[in-house]
């Protein structure tokens, strides 16, 4: 064999044991680069459980945090709100829910204070922490590795409540007699006087006052019949529009009282849960008279029982009834305009299936013609006739944490009603 032929075939073999060589070392490649790929996946997953966990528990700690008023039964209320806030929420890929039980839900005084599930005193509890761990998440590559089978995700959310940057007050406005915070110089449970036109009498404590600095009456009826005005704030200029014609329907929907066969689906025409009336006829007591959760005194109506616990029963304005003349015996009062119509009171009736929040309402507190504050007020009465007066209640500030005004919107402002916010 020449020294050509020779050295041609060492070559061939060379080669041959080199691609030999190489397909080993592709295998451990792409065994290393199928490991990464899993353990990304696996990673990716938990990433995904961690984050829905995380949504859930915001849900959970917020939907508690808007509980705590510091009334005795606050907690209970926190816990049950929380669990099933946080349950509405999906896990594991939108697959199951989240599982928060009642022992995830704790309270505290403080954002970094000793939080517990039966914190004392109730009353101090101010922050609600929701946490869970969710466990049994597959490994489905990295257990091939020699990794763990499973794994799990912890999450922890904390909120409270502040004052909302702005809210939707109806466009009734309470004049000050103070210039002092929370009250003004009012007193929880008195009934205030609200004249149809305020610039009338200097004396008026209450009036109709639009919301955007108008002077439109189409603007006072429109604010009355929806939420409010959204975007109200603090320091903002009201608008003085003088009687108001044209907001009684808006007024009367609000205790289930209708002409003209109106429908009280409608969102503009939903009543509140109970349309029962109060008026010094039908309810007795003295300064405060405290409609909202006081008892009645010796003279008053045998219907008559407070506000929380007519809206528990659904009552109309005829309480168990639905003939507005009989109401009309009820409270004293005589509703004409062709009001004839009344809200079905009861349980499957038309206070319960369409009623919300409708008659408790926020009404800015005006001091020089701008908004100083907010107050929580009860609508007491409707509007009997175009030139009548009606009175609300004076519940309390609404910056009060025991408020029964509620706010929607983001959390920032300096007075007014509290909203949940996140705060870890």
């Amino acid at each position: 064999m020449t020294g050509g032929r020779r050295g041609a075939l060492m070559h061939a073999r060379g080669a041959a044991g080199q691609r030999g060589a190489i397909l080993p070392m592709v295998a451990i490649v792409l065994a290393v680069m199928l490991g990464f790929a899993g353990l990304v996946i696996d990673i990716g997953g938990m990433y995904v459980a961690k984050t829905e966990l995380q949504s859930a528990l915001d849900s959970c700690s917020l939907a508690a945090a808007s509980e705590l008023n510091g009334a005795t039964d606050s907690l209970a209320r926190a816990t049950s709100a929380g669990e099933t806030a946080g349950n509405a929420n999906k896990v594991r890929y939108q697959s199951a829910a989240a599982a928060v039980v009642d022992a995830d839900v704790v309270f505290s005084d403080a954002l970094n204070g000793s939080y517990s599930h039966s914190f004392a005193p109730v009353a101090n509890a101010r922050y609600a922490q929701c946490t869970h761990t969710s466990g049994g998440l597959v490994n489905n590559f990295v257990q091939m590795v020699g990794g763990p089978s499973t794994t799990s995700v912890s999450a922890v959310a904390v909120a409270t409540r502040a004052h909302a940057q702005s809210v939707c007050p109806v466009p009734i406005g309470l004049r000050a007699r103070t210039s002092t915070p929370p009250d003004y110089g009012f007193t929880a449970g008195e009934w205030i006087t609200m004249l149809y036109d305020p610039s009338k009498s200097s004396s008026s404590e209450m009036g109709w006052y639009n919301l955007d600095g108008s002077n439109s009456a189409s603007e006072t009826k429109s604010e009355v019949a929806g939420t409010g005005h959204c975007g109200s704030r603090v320091g903002d200029s009201v608008g003085t529009p003088g009687a108001q014609v044209g907001v009684d329907d808006a007024w009367n929907a609000r205790f289930g009282i209708y002409k003209n066969k109106s429908d009280p689906s409608q969102a503009a025409q939903r009543p509140d849960f109970t349309g029962y009336v109060y008026t010094s006829v039908n309810w007795k007591n003295a300064s405060p008279q405290n409609a909202y959760a006081g008892s009645k005194a010796v003279g008053s109506d045998a219907t008559a029982e407070n506000f929380k616990a007519k809206r528990a029963e659904f009552a109309s304005y005829d309480d168990a009834g639905t003939d507005i003349k009989d109401g009309d015996k009820i409270t004293g009062l005589n509703m004409k305009g062709g009001y004839k119509d009344l809200a079905s009171p009861a349980t499957g009736g038309q206070h319960q299936a369409w009623g919300g929040n409708r008659r408790i309402v926020l009404a800015p507190v005006i001091i020089s013609g701008k908004i100083a504050d907010f107050a929580c007020m009860l609508m007491l009465q409707p509007i009997s006739g175009p030139t009548t007066t009606v009175q609300l209640e004076y519940i309390g500030s609404a910056s009060s944490l025991s408020s029964p005004c509620t706010a929607d919107g983001l959390p920032g402002g300096s007075a007014g009603p509290l909203v949940p916010t996140l705060v870890r």
